[in-house]
């Protein structure tokens, strides 16, 4: 598999060649927090399956041994890696991705923290664009 992405403005890019381990969308507080979205998805790879072509990451010690990487000029949330956790392993911001619809979701995770909205938020009504004006 070969996937292509890059941070909001442009200044980082990447490209992952290798087998998807799983993507899903984690309801940690830990990663809303870092995205300041309700949710986060996250596509894993093997670590040496993914490489920066172009900037570099700033990298944020999320905890002990999570480390954050990110655009440092636009914001973007690019890779998490854990070394206690999740030996040899990068998760990838699946939002990043030139494509999305490559890698389909398989899994929501961290549900236990999830925010209690989001259990039924796919009931809401859903708009191809902004809701008409009333």
């Amino acid at each position: 598999m070969r996937i292509t992405g890059g941070c909001h403005c442009g200044a980082i890019r990447y490209q992952v060649e290798g087998d998807l381990i799983v993507h899903a969308l984690c309801h940690c507080a830990d990663c809303r927090r870092h995205a300041g979205a309700p949710m986060v998805g996250w596509a894993m790879f093997p670590e040496d399956a993914v490489k920066v072509t172009q900037g570099e990451p700033k990298v944020y010690a999320s905890s002990e041994s999570g480390r954050r990487h990110f655009c440092a000029n636009c914001g973007s949330g690019l890779f998490y890696v854990n070394g206690s956790m999740l030996p040899g392993i990068i998760d990838v911001q699946s939002g990043t991705f030139d494509d999305p619809d490559l890698v389909p979701v398989a899994v929501h995770v961290q549900t236990a923290e999830r925010i209690g909205w989001m259990e039924r938020a796919h009931e809401l009504p859903a708009f191809e664009r902004y809701p008409p004006q009333e």
